[in-house]
C-alpha cells in the first residue's frame, strides 16, 4: 500500500527501513525524519504522517531501546538536587 504519494513510498518501504535501521544501530531513536533519509527521499506535504506513523508503529523493532528508557525521569531527577 502507498503511504506517501508524493515521494511514493509504501508500507513495505517503511517497515524495511525500519528494520534496517534497528539492525544497523540498536541503539538509535528512529523517526519519521531517519526513514525518510534512509529510503533516499524527503517529506514534501506532511499529509501522509499520521499513516506514515501508524505504519512506524505497527514495526516490532521500532520501540526505543532499553538503555534509553527513562533518560527524561533521570535527568528531572538530577536538576532537583542541582542547587
Amino acid at each position: 500500500m502507498i503511504v506517501c504519494q508524493c515521494c511514493a513510498i509504501s508500507d513495505r518501504e517503511i517497515h524495511a527501513a525500519v528494520d534496517w535501521m534497528r539492525t544497523a544501530d540498536p541503539d538509535t531513536i528512529i523517526t519519521p525524519g531517519k526513514v525518510y533519509h534512509a529510503l533516499g527521499k524527503r517529506a514534501d506535504c506532511g499529509g501522509c504522517m499520521p499513516q506514515f506513523l501508524a505504519q512506524m508503529e505497527k514495526c516490532d523493532t521500532l520501540g526505543v531501546p532499553m538503555n534509553l528508557r527513562g533518560l527524561n525521569r533521570m535527568k528531572r531527577r538530577d536538576r532537583m538536587h542541582e542547587g
